[in-house]
């Protein structure tokens, strides 16, 4: 099966307009809470070739702490929507951060996150 771009752009449209008002919630390999980072009412931008680009995300200045295994996206009710890995820069994860090991009280940010619906 292919998607056409008009397919794969509202497939996305979909899943990203769920995580409006949500949040990203870092865990530790325990499932413990690390960080959580809240989406905008609009949480990501239209769709375009599969793509959609999320809108600004609130910086996390207190977080618990921890090391960082995997995150979600999640729905204003706290429903996870999506799972991701999380490693180091260059790891492959589907999201990858300058530190995994984060500290009670610091400030995690997230400067770019893009959710891709692909072709096949």
């Amino acid at each position: 099966m292919t998607l056409s771009a008009t397919a794969r752009n509202a497939a996305c449209d979909a899943i990203v307009d769920l995580l409006d008002s949500g949040d990203v919630r870092f865990h530790t390999a325990a499932h413990a809470e690390v960080a959580t980072n809240n989406f905008g009412a609009t949480a990501f931008g239209a769709s375009a070739a599969g793509t959609a680009t999320a809108n600004s995300i609130t910086d996390d200045s207190s977080a618990a702490g921890g090391t960082i295994d995997h995150a979600h996206l999640r729905e204003s009710g706290g429903t996870e929507i999506v799972d991701l890995t999380v490693t180091a820069v260059s790891g492959g994860g589907d999201i990858e951060m300058t530190s995994l090991v984060i500290g009670a009280g610091d400030t995690v940010a997230i400067t770019s996150l893009t959710v891709t619906m692909p072709a096949s």
